[in-house]
C-alpha cells in the first residue's frame, strides 16, 4: 500500500506541474482514489484530514478583499504617497511597500490586481516602461503574504499543522515570530528597489486622485484582522476564525447588494471569481497528505534527511531552505509545504532545536522562492500578464531573473539569518 500511495502522489504531482490550469481535478481525483483504495475512511478524509478552518478563512479573506478593492481606497491610498513624495523614486517604492503590507491581509494576486492600475497609469504619465515596478509590485505581494495568518495559503497551511493562531505569528513563546523576520526581508527589498528608481527626480505631472466610494470594506477588512486577534486570546488555534471570516464575508455581500445596490447579478459574479480552484486543490492535498502521512512515507522522508543532515544543525537549516527556494521557483509551493512541514518539525524535534526553526525557514524558502521565475507564484503570472497587455512587452525568464533574482536572494538571505537568529 506504501508504493501504491507513492505512486498515486508521484503521478498527481507531476500532473500538477505538467497541467497547472487543471490542479484542482488532479488533487481531487488523487483524494478520491486513496478513499476507494481504503487509506483513509470518508469520514476520516472530509472531516478530519480537510482543514475547514483555513478554507473558510482563505473564502472570507477573498470576498472582504474584492470588496477592498470595489472601494478604491487602495487606489486612492497610493495616489496621496505618490503626490507627497519627494521625487519619483521614492513614491514608487512606497508604492511597492505599501503593495507589501497590503498583501500581509489580502490574498497576493488580489493585491496586484488592486494595485497594478496604479503602477501602469504612473508608468504612462512619467513615459516609464512599467515593465521593473509591476515585477516589483508581484515579488513585494508574495514577500509578505508570509507574514500573517491571512495573508497566503501556504501561511494558513503553516497555521493549521503549527496550530498557530492570528497573534502567534507575530509573538511566539516570548520570542518576535515570522512576521518580524519577513518585515526584515522587506526593509531590504526596498533598498533594493531604490537603488533601482533613485535616478528619477520630482514627479513633472499632476496625478488625478482616485474618489472613495465606499469606507465600508476598510472597516470590514479591519474588522477582519482585529476579530482574529482577538479570537487568537480566546480560543486555541482556528477553532472560530474561518466562521468569523465568513460572517464578515456574507455581511460584505450584503452591503454591497442592498445599500450600495449592485445588482445580484454582480454579486454573484464576485463570488464566482473567487480563487475556486486553489480552494478544491487544496481540499484533494489536505486527503492526499493525510494518506501519506498514514502509510508512513512522510516518516521515511523525514529519515532520509535525518541521514544527510546527521547532527549539524547549520546544515539542515541550509539544505531546508534552500531546497524550499529553487523548488517553489518552478513548482506550486502549496503541496510542497503541506508534504514538508512535518518533516521540519521532526527534524528539528530530533536534533532538539525548536521546531519553529526549520518550519519558518521552510516558509521563507518555500514562499520567497517563488519570486525567482515568472512562473513560480500566480501573482507573478498576473503581473506579466498585464505588462503585455498594456505595452505589449513580453517578460521572459531573463528579464525576469534580471530583477527578481538578487531580490529573491537578498530577502530570502536577510529573512532567514533573522529566523536563525531568534530561534536556534
Amino acid at each position: 500500500m506504501k508504493y501504491l500511495v507513492l505512486a498515486i502522489a508521484v503521478l498527481m504531482y507531476g500532473l500538477v506541474i505538467a497541467f497547472t490550469g487543471k490542479k484542482a481535478w488532479f488533487t481531487l481525483s488523487a483524494a478520491a482514489l486513496v478513499v476507494a483504495l481504503g487509506v483513509v475512511s470518508p469520514y476520516h478524509a472530509l472531516f478530519q484530514l480537510v482543514n475547514w478552518n483555513v478554507l473558510l478563512i482563505y473564502i472570507g479573506s477573498l470576498v472582504i478583499a474584492d470588496l477592498f478593492i470595489y472601494s478604491r481606497v487602495p487606489a486612492w491610498a497610493a495616489d496621496k504617497i505618490v503626490e507627497r513624495s519627494p521625487t519619483l523614486g521614492l513614491g514608487i517604492v512606497a508604492i511597492l511597500v505599501m503593495t507589501g503590507l497590503l498583501s500581509a491581509f489580502v490574498e497576493n494576486v488580489a493585491t496586484v490586481l488592486v494595485m497594478a492600475p496604479i503602477a501602469l497609469a504612473l508608468s504612462r504619465k512619467v513615459k516609464m516602461a512599467p515593465t521593473y515596478f509591476m515585477i516589483g509590485l508581484a515579488v513585494m505581494a508574495n514577500l509578505q503574504g508570509t507574514a500573517t495568518l491571512v495573508g497566503d495559503p501556504p501561511s494558513m497551511i503553516f497555521a493549521g499543522f503549527a496550530n498557530y493562531s492570528f497573534n502567534d505569528f507575530f509573538v511566539y513563546s516570548g520570542r518576535p515570530s515570522i512576521f518580524f523576520a519577513v518585515q526584515a526581508g522587506m526593509l531590504a527589498g526596498a533598498a533594493y528597489f531604490y537603488w533601482y528608481f533613485r535616478k528619477l527626480g520630482k514627479l513633472s505631472v499632476d496625478l488625478e486622485i482616485q474618489k472613495i466610494l465606499s469606507w465600508v470594506p476598510t472597516i470590514l477588512l479591519g474588522l477582519l484582522i482585529v476579530g482574529l486577534a482577538v479570537i487568537s486570546f480566546f480560543f486555541s488555534g482556528l477553532t472560530v476564525s474561518g466562521i468569523w471570516c465568513m460572517a464578515l464575508a456574507v455581511a460584505g455581500l450584503l452591503w454591497f447588494v442592498i445599500v450600495r445596490k449592485e445588482p445580484l447579478s454582480e454579486a454573484v459574479s464576485l463570488v464566482k471569481r473567487l480563487d475556486w480552484e486553489t480552494i478544491l486543490f487544496l481540499v484533494g492535498i489536505f486527503i492526499v497528505l493525510g494518506a501519506i502521512s498514514e502509510v508512513g512515507l512522510l516518516d521515511d522522508l523525514g529519515h532520509f534527511l535525518q541521514g544527510i543532515i546527521g547532527t549539524n544543525m547549520v546544515l539542515g537549516f541550509v539544505i531546508i531552505v534552500g531546497i524550499s527556494v529553487l523548488l517553489s521557483g518552478f513548482v506550486d509551493n502549496v503541496p510542497y509545504i503541506i508534504v514538508m512541514l512535518p518533516v521540519a518539525a521532526a527534524l528539528a524535534s530530533n536534533l532538539g532545536l525548536p521546531r519553529e526553526l526549520y518550519m519558518f525557514g521552510l516558509l521563507i524558502g518555500s514562499c520567497l522562492g517563488g519570486n525567482l521565475t515568472p512562473f513560480g507564484a500566480s501573482a507573478n503570472v498576473v503581473a506579466t500578464s498585464l505588462i503585455k497587455k498594456d505595452s505589449g512587452v513580453v517578460v521572459n525568464f531573463g528579464e525576469w531573473l534580471k530583477v527578481a533574482g538578487p531580490f529573491t536572494l537578498l530577502t530570502t538571505l536577510t529573512s532567514a539569518l533573522v529566523v536563525f537568529l531568534l530561534w536556534r
